[in-house]
């Protein structure tokens, strides 16, 4: 078989990374991709719905490699209640959420072998950074202990008029107040859909956002090469 798609850079990710990446954006139109198109970078990536055995299989025999599954959920925002105790974090939040996304999302897609043996924490830890800055995300809010220290954190953005989107979610114990927060500013905001995605591995987080509404609307493998 052979597969059909085009190779969009991943500027961000290059620039991060250090690796010329690219991410492969499949369609029956795109043209035919060979072996040429794929040595010219150094990580290509693809991201391939679970259904599609004959392209995980076409993708295998151009050197593609299974990286790992993902679960894509979409719960409906319930009213908002003004209820949890979360604040906007602030730039002096900044290092400890750097800390906690480092521990936290070390083991994500971004591991070793495909990158550098640190490079997982260090992109999440910048993630966590641009959203407090408003940077790709839009907002991260965080629940602080009563001595001020860190419990958690939810970072989120705003895809469209009705839609929004989790882009971290961290905390031990409190993902229910995380999840409630997240649906909150979405209800401020007039959106009626909020989107999150975890590792198909990542049971525990499947089973909070399921228990607080979602469902799931997908799935699929990341491959790279």
């Amino acid at each position: 078989m052979t597969v059909k798609a085009t190779l969009a850079p991943l500027d961000w990710e290059s620039h991060f990374f250090g690796l010329r990446s690219a991410i492969m954006r499949f369609a029956d139109e795109a043209p035919v991709v060979d072996i040429s198109q794929l040595d010219a970078w150094q990580r290509v990536q693809a991201k391939v719905p679970a259904q599609r055995a004959d392209l995980l299989d076409a993708l295998q025999q151009l050197g593609f490699q299974l990286v790992e599954g993902e679960v894509d959920l979409v719960l409906p925002v319930a009213a908002a209640s003004s209820s949890t105790a979360l604040s906007v974090a602030k730039e002096e939040d900044v290092p400890p959420l750097r800390a906690a996304a480092a521990a936290v999302f070390a083991q994500s897609r971004f591991r070793a072998p495909w990158y550098p043996a640190d490079a997982s924490g260090q992109f999440y830890a910048q993630w966590v950074e641009n959203a407090v800055k408003g940077a790709f995300d839009h907002a991260c809010l965080i629940m602080q202990a009563p001595d001020g220290s860190l419990r958690g954190f939810v970072t989120l953005r705003q895809l469209n008029e009705q839609e929004a989107r989790i882009g971290l979610l961290a905390g031990r114990g409190i993902g229910e107040i995380l999840m409630q927060a997240a649906q909150e500013w979405c209800a401020t905001r007039g959106l009626s859909t909020l989107r999150v995605a975890t590792q198909v591995g990542n049971i525990a987080a499947l089973r909070r956002y399921i228990q607080s509404g979602a469902n799931v609307e997908s799935t699929a493998y990341w491959l790279y090469r």
